[in-house]
């Protein structure tokens, strides 16, 4: 069986923009405070970022070369991480998988979660390079409304500031809401301080983050591309 995935690098050569999208599907996400939400959540956060992700996949259809070049991987955590949708363009035609809140085994394992979004990027930058697929520095953004309820997210952290500070990978850390640890955030992210997302705010975020990616995905590679204003969904 032809692996798509690994086709698509031959059949479209064009630049590739991966992002991979590191989502928390924690039990509070569910905007309940019985279950760990913070008081200031208004409504429920999973079914916003569903909404987002689903809005992010639009902006870059609607953009030629975005389609082709932006590549998209979502991985979810809680207690545990898994694998959601592998890199892929949004012009292979596939919807947005739709996250499911974790109510079996709970917890927060940022650590976990990071550590196979970094994987992924690696296997996916080794394809490219086996391909002759030129591509941009690699996005990861990490959205979390909670506390890390184990210690693995600091030993990944030391790979994820090594990574930036080479200028191997861009990071964004997103706290959602009011009990969102930005402490253990901002250990994967020596550049960029963490921001502070309200709920109500998640469409604003995701249609930044869809504008950002198209403009990179317009430009040259190895050229600095200044983004987008974030102040339309940044709490400050």
């Amino acid at each position: 069986m032809r692996d798509l995935h690994l086709s698509d690098l031959i059949d479209n050569p064009t630049p590739r923009v991966p992002v991979c999208l590191c989502l928390d599907i924690s039990p509070s996400m569910s905007g309940r405070k019985e279950w760990g939400a913070a008081p200031d959540i208004k409504g429920v956060p999973i079914d916003e970022m569903n909404t987002g992700v689903q809005l992010f996949y639009n902006i870059l259809r609607e953009d030629d070369q975005a389609r082709n070049s932006a590549e998209l991987a979502i991985v979810a955590f809680s207690g545990e991480a898994w694998k959601v949708r592998e890199f892929e363009t949004v012009s292979s035609g596939s919807v947005p998988p739709r996250l499911e809140l974790d109510t079996v085994k709970g917890g927060t394992s940022l650590g976990a979660g990071v550590d196979l979004a970094l994987q992924m990027l690696e296997e996916r930058k080794e394809q490219y390079k086996q391909n002759a697929v030129e591509y941009f520095q690699p996005w990861l953004v990490i959205m979390t409304d909670g506390v890390p309820t184990d210690q693995k997210h600091l030993e990944v952290s030391k790979r994820c500031a090594q990574l930036v500070s080479e200028d191997r990978l861009v990071i964004f850390p997103i706290g959602i809401g009011g009990h969102a640890d930005l402490s253990a955030l901002k250990l994967f992210s020596p550049r960029r301080d963490p921001a502070q997302l309200a709920t109500i705010k998640f469409p604003a975020f995701f249609e930044w983050l869809g504008k950002s990616v198209r403009r990179v995905s317009n430009s040259r590679v190895g050229t600095k591309v200044t983004l987008p204003n974030p102040n339309t969904w940044m709490e400050l």
